[in-house]
């Protein structure tokens, strides 16, 4: 137990510090997914758009995540902003990807019912693809979720704050108790995180269609 020593001694800098973690977490996926949601529905519109847009964010995805750090400190300086940022941009991609691939599987039939129905655009998008789209819409929010969790802690190498901060410091003193208080809390956060949304996903998908 002598590894978790920091864990239980500083219970409550631990939780400060998760909580922090959460908070720029719970900030770079809201906005990636107000933003993201609505492009991959845009791109399903004007698939001509689908390539490009999609080709932009798989580029940013290859970008090493201290590298981005890097590039926004000159504008943005040090500390949240840039972190959330780079948070931003690493959720894009599974958000925009995965609406899209949801509403494209739509099985055209089902389109047509709801055409045949008097539906309008906006009604098919809302009560017909959306809706059908759900699962594979959560899959993806599910994912960026879980990867900015583990991104975050490098943010920490920036003054962001968060977990990262005692395993860089532990890193540094050569603590592993202090590694140990970042990294185990970290991975419990991204396992809480994914399950409450899977949660959430079974919440608002209706009830004819859960399986």
């Amino acid at each position: 137990m002598e590894i978790f020593s920091y864990l239980i001694n500083n219970p409550e800098r631990v939780l400060s510090l998760t909580i922090e973690h959460l908070r720029l977490t719970g900030i770079a996926v809201s906005l990636a997914i107000v933003i993201g949601v609505p492009i991959g529905i845009l791109i399903t519109r004007y698939k001509k758009l689908a390539t490009p847009m999609l080709a932009l964010a798989s580029i940013v995805q290859t970008i090493p995540s201290l590298a981005l750090f890097g590039i926004l400190i000159p504008f943005l300086g040090i500390g949240a902003k840039p972190a959330i940022v780079v948070l931003f941009l690493y959720a894009l991609l599974p958000i925009i990807k995965n609406t899209y691939t949801g509403i494209v599987g739509v099985s055209p039939a089902t389109i047509d019912a709801g055409r045949g129905m008097g539906m309008t655009d906006l009604q098919i998008l809302r009560m017909v693809e959306l809706p059908l789209a759900l699962s594979v819409i959560m899959a993806g929010v599910r994912v960026s979720a879980v990867i900015n969790i583990g991104v975050t802690t490098i943010a920490a190498y920036i003054g962001a704050g968060g977990l990262g901060q005692l395993i860089f410091t532990g890193i540094q003193l050569h603590r592993n108790q202090m590694i140990v208080a970042g990294a185990v809390p970290a991975a419990l956060l991204a396992l809480l995180v994914d399950f409450l949304l899977g949660r959430i996903e079974l919440w608002l998908t209706p009830k004819g269609l859960r399986k």
